[in-house]
């Protein structure tokens, strides 16, 4: 019923407001200056050594990765806004006087002891979660310690926006939803905020992280990941939807990034239909020739699912953003291939979400019979991405899938360049591209980094991860990765 993400846009948040940063070296964020050293289309990795895979994927990739004829020069960014806390989510525990003992999921946090419980279950899967906390005292207070915690950082990404200066793209980007006093301390003097937007209480979003192999008591954890949770009320209602709509006019953006359907979770059955019509007679609303970008979150309230792919959400938008788990809690929701599945067993099988994501785009993409803008869908998980598009609707989606790619290695690892010594290639070598076709059956070369293959007149665009040994942060990985694959894409004009 509840589950947060203000991050939903992170990426994009990330995506101007990095690039200021490598304009004020004094700023924090060096993870952010690599997402936009490529953006401004600077060096993305150093030459990398011949001989190791890494390097060699590195070195294929860069070959690659070319900038579009046609770039975005005005971003519109929409509707979730608050400030990320984030820190080690162990030693906050801790300091909550909390001791590790069973893991249990709760789709809504309503105690200390609950949110204990959710840490250690999704930790001990190394998976990312976001939980909405009930109680408004109790996660005041764990606020508060949070926010006071030696080394807790505290970030606009994900959810504010900034303007991208004197790159060559010349990127504007308008934010709006609920910007609270230090979410507006936070953002660049440059970014468009309505003024609307502004109230007197900032949202705050706690995010606790954990590393690969950290232990807490017989837990260890699998892969570096986070756990989010809030007690987030004006971006679960979607208050700012309609004044974003309203500023597109004045604003006159090229492409439209949307999130935040997912902080619907924790308002009413009846609010959320309202709500969800409400959408799509926003987004129809959105000037023709205007792509819509959709950035899906975790969720845990199928019903909700399945209303977005099925009441006109899906078909209204050009562009879909998820990773695995929101990509099999989908098809689960909606009843689509491989819906059976409870859950991921270690590596998602390539040839499954292949699947999916042909189903998505065949049943609710564009087509001859079908009136949906819906036509490309980019894919993330943590050691290979996947972009599939309808076939005459996008451009350089080789270099697109590779540019996202490439940022979730500098990103997690905080480098401006590929640093080949701290990631590591561990996509499967082998995989078929389909299972309920005769799919074809690959084996991977870093020579040749990206696969592509076809079916029925649409087009996936695969490509490994070189995923960062030690991460120094894991929130926003997601959203950076769409940002950075959207700002390679090239949408045809007939859009």
């Amino acid at each position: 019923m509840a589950l947060w993400r203000g991050s939903a846009y992170a990426g994009f948040l990330a995506l101007a407001v990095g690039c200021v940063f490598l304009l004020e070296p004094e700023l924090p964020g060096s993870a952010l200056r690599s997402f936009w050293s490529s953006l401004c289309l600077g060096p993305a990795s150093a030459p990398p050594g011949p001989v190791s895979p890494e390097g060699r994927l590195a070195a294929a990739w860069d070959a690659l990765i070319v900038r579009p004829v046609r770039r975005w020069r005005r971003v519109a960014v929409g509707v979730n806004a608050c400030v990320d806390v984030v820190l080690s989510g162990v030693k906050l525990l801790q300091a909550l006087g909390l001791s590790p003992g069973n893991g249990k999921d709760h789709s809504v946090l309503h105690s200390r002891n609950d949110l204990e419980e959710a840490f250690i279950h999704f930790m001990g899967k190394g998976a990312a979660a976001e939980r909405f906390f009930s109680d408004k005292e109790t996660f005041h207070d764990i606020a508060q310690v949070a926010s006071e915690f030696p080394g807790a950082q505290v970030y606009s990404v994900g959810k504010g926006t900034g303007l991208l200066i004197d790159c060559v793209a010349r990127l504007q980007v308008l934010l709006c939803g609920p910007v609270g006093p230090k979410l507006h301390e936070l953002l660049d003097d440059n970014v468009f905020v309505p003024p609307e937007s502004l109230q007197e209480v900032d949202e705050f979003h706690l995010i606790l992280e954990y590393q690969s192999g950290e232990e807490w008591g017989q837990l260890k954890a699998p892969h570096a990941n986070r756990f989010i949770f809030s007690h987030d009320l004006s971006n679960g209602a979607m208050n700012m939807l309609e004044v974003f709509v309203s500023s597109l006019e004045e604003f006159q953006p090229d492409l439209v990034v949307l999130s935040g359907l997912h902080m619907m979770e924790g308002q009413s059955k009846e609010l959320q239909r309202k709500r969800l019509l409400e959408v799509v007679t926003s987004i129809s609303d959105i000037p023709t020739g205007i792509p819509v970008h959709l950035e899906l979150a975790s969720m845990t309230n199928r019903e909700l699912m399945s209303s977005i792919v099925h009441q006109q959400v899906f078909p209204a938008v050009t562009s879909l953003g998820l990773n695995e788990q929101e990509l099999l809690f989908l098809t689960q929701s909606a009843s689509g291939p491989h819906s059976s599945l409870a859950s991921w067993n270690g590596v998602p099988d390539v040839g499954m979400v292949s699947d999916i994501l042909f189903w998505i785009l065949k049943e609710h993409g564009r087509s001859k019979s079908r009136a949906s803008d819906l036509t490309r869908i980019h894919f993330h998980t943590l050691v290979y991405h996947i972009l599939a598009t309808v076939d005459g609707h996008w451009a350089n989606q080789l270099a697109a899938v590779a540019a996202g790619a490439r940022v979730a290695g500098t990103q997690a690892c905080a480098t401006e360049t590929i640093d080949t010594s701290r990631v590591s290639l561990r996509a499967p070598q082998e995989f078929m591209t389909s299972h309920s076709e005769a799919g074809s059956r690959i084996v991977l070369n870093p020579n040749k980094p990206i696969v592509e293959w076809h079916r029925e007149g649409i087009s996936f665009y695969f490509t490994p991860v070189l995923v960062c040994k030690d991460p120094i942060r894991t929130v926003g990985l997601g959203d950076a990765i769409s940002a950075e694959g959207l700002f390679y894409s090239e949408v045809h004009s007939h859009y």
